[in-house]
């Protein structure tokens, strides 16, 4: 039964990396797109909504942070205010940053309708927070050097390769599970692992996609890179990605937030969002 569940995984693992294959092929950057335009969410009636707060943090960059000029900024921030106006309660939001332990008991006491600030939505985690559905998930990437141009399907391809991941990770685990042809080889810091690849001591390094997205964008890569296949999405492994979360007694503004999302998404705002952050896609 194990080995049929990981089939059925890698099955899908590989359908969503080879559709989104052909995405990329025919442009770039892409866009990841979690809505499906065909599912229409109800418009939520918020007139009796006295006010949304939402919570969040000044420490997670590109998420949130303070700019040059002590404002807070990043992707959350630009999210939350986009949701606001797609539900038309702009006159009604606030965004209030606070430390990452102060959050949850910001929001118990009512401090705050919301937290956008990247809380898993676990089993254990929902039992404590409504959560709306992910706006946005963090695939596992495969990168080589840009002389390497190996295209979907990777398995055989990868075969006897050297393959850097960072040990005792998820990503570990879901290599070995998944790519069981290739040689891993384990590094503790991801400093290790990128100049390994920079200097052809392995043959490709997997991993996280957003950090190696901002690694290949930065003056330490050097351009020396590229993705390459992928992108692979396995919950089971790396999580169901980022929600917003309410309290558990608020589905209801769940169910609004979700309604916000889907719309931000279809109108292509979200997509905006996304390349002002990740200029370099990890899809």
């Amino acid at each position: 039964m194990a080995f049929q569940r990981r089939s059925l995984v890698l099955a899908s693992m590989l359908i969503a990396s080879l559709a989104l294959g052909e995405r990329a092929r025919a442009a770039e950057p892409q866009v990841p797109v979690l809505w499906d335009a065909k599912e229409r969410l109800p418009k939520p009636d918020l007139s009796a909504l006295p006010r949304l707060r939402f919570l969040t943090t000044t420490d997670f960059p590109p998420f949130n942070f303070l700019d040059g000029a002590g404002k807070l900024s990043g992707f959350h921030i630009d999210l939350a205010r986009a949701i606001c106006a797609e539900l038309g309660i702009v006159d009604k939001c606030q965004i209030q940053a606070l430390p990452w332990a102060e959050l949850e008991e910001a929001l118990e006491k009512g401090e705050g309708e919301a937290i956008i600030a990247g809380i898993a939505a676990t089993p254990q985690s929902r039992q404590t927070y409504a959560f709306s559905r992910p706006y946005l998930q963090f695939p596992a990437r495969f990168i080589m050097p840009k002389g390497e141009t190996l295209t979907e399907p990777l398995f055989a391809k990868l075969r006897g390769k050297r393959v850097g991941v960072i040990s005792g990770s998820a990503h570990e685990r879901m290599l070995r599970d998944y790519f069981n042809t290739v040689q891993v080889v384990t590094f503790d810091r991801p400093e290790d692992l990128y100049a390994n690849l920079k200097a052809g001591k392995i043959d490709a390094a997997f991993g996280d996609g957003m950090r190696f997205a901002f690694w290949l964008g930065g003056s330490d890569a050097a351009g020396c890179c590229r993705f390459a296949g992928g992108p692979y999405l396995a919950p089971e492994y790396l999580g169901s990605g980022m929600a917003i979360a309410a309290r558990s007694d608020d589905p209801a503004l769940a169910a609004a937030l979700d309604y916000a999302l889907q719309e931000i998404s279809l109108k292509g705002t979200f997509a905006e969002f996304y390349l002002r952050y990740f200029p370099v896609s990890f899809f």
